[in-house]
């Protein structure tokens, strides 16, 4: 796969309003289409904003299935998550989303089990076996696990298939080293930004991208920060990140992701459903936060001196 670059959204699973919350399809093409219009680069299927634990086999198969489906005639990449705490269930969805068209896949660090090193090497090296090309996605938040700078660049050595990370610890010393230190590798690897308030101090130490959960709302303002960056107006994306700051920060604060996207998306009228227990809805005080400084951001936006056409939702009621 060559290298990738832009703006990925962490794609949320639909549901309708029936007692089994089931797949919404429609809904999910819908989504995809408004991104292969919006400029987004790739999307994340079945990951974390995707509810990937909520999911049974035949619900995983049928988002990954109708994502691929419905992107095949666009330019967007999709790279489903794939990963598990069980090394067989992650080789079993690896070689599923090989086998439905995936053009990479997304592995979260094993969670719960809190393995080794040795054990985290033996999992991935197992992965590699599929040959489909990996991005590692470390979020020791969740995991209990950090793969650190030096494990991350044995299963690159060890992993032919490893592309590339998804930075989600929040150290930039630490992100900055990878970024150094995969200049060494015998091939390309892209570091993405995992969480939206850093993308601009990741791409400044070298990062290539975000996988977004704010871009599910607003690819476009998300695509044109990278954008912006890799044109060299650098007072252009500062001044994204800086307007979007306080919104990407607010989905963290207001809840376990996905649950603050979710709200702000049926809010502003693309009807996705609620997320499915242990997750549940957000306060009516945090969607207040949320729309406060969703429309903070957006009067920044949207400001008549600001050079940024089309940025925002289109068509969609803002607060």
């Amino acid at each position: 796969m060559q290298l990738l670059n832009g703006s990925v959204v962490a794609l949320v699973t639909p549901f309708h309003g029936d007692n089994d919350q089931s797949v919404n399809r429609e809904k999910l093409v819908e989504l995809i289409e408004f991104h292969a219009i919006s400029g987004t680069v790739a999307i994340v299927p079945c990951g974390t904003t995707g509810e990937s634990p909520t999911l049974s086999d035949d619900e995983w198969e049928t988002v990954v299935s109708t994502t691929i489906e419905a992107a095949r005639s666009t330019s967007l990449k999709i790279i489903p998550g794939t990963g598990s705490n069980s090394t067989r269930e992650a080789v079993r969805r690896t070689e599923q989303a090989a086998k439905l068209g995936a053009d990479a896949c997304l592995v979260v660090t094993p969670y719960y089990n809190r393995p080794s090193p040795e054990g985290i090497l033996a999992h991935y090296q197992e992965l590699d076996k599929v040959g489909l090309p990996i991005i590692l996605y470390d979020i020791p938040s969740r995991t209990g696990v950090e793969l650190g700078v030096e494990l991350i660049m044995a299963l690159c050595e060890k992993c032919p298939s490893i592309i590339g990370l998804k930075a989600s610890n929040g150290n930039l010393d630490q992100i900055t080293e990878i970024v150094y230190r995969s200049y060494q590798l015998d091939r390309p690897f892209s570091v993405f930004s995992g969480d939206d308030s850093l993308t601009l101090p990741i791409l400044a130490v070298g990062g290539v991208g975000v996988i977004s959960v704010a871009a599910n709302v607003m690819p476009s303002v998300m695509n044109e920060l990278v954008a912006s960056f890799e044109r060299r107006e650098l007072n252009q994306s500062k001044f994204i990140a800086q307007a979007s700051h306080g919104f990407c920060r607010a989905l963290l604060k207001s809840g376990s992701n996905p649950a603050p996207i979710k709200a702000i998306m049926n809010h502003l009228g693309l009807n996705v459903g609620g997320c499915r227990l242990p997750l549940s809805g957000i306060s009516n005080e945090k969607m207040a936060a949320l729309l406060h400084e969703l429309q903070i951001m957006t009067a920044k936006l949207t400001a008549p001196h600001i050079p940024i056409d089309d940025i925002l939702i289109k068509g969609q009621k803002l607060p």
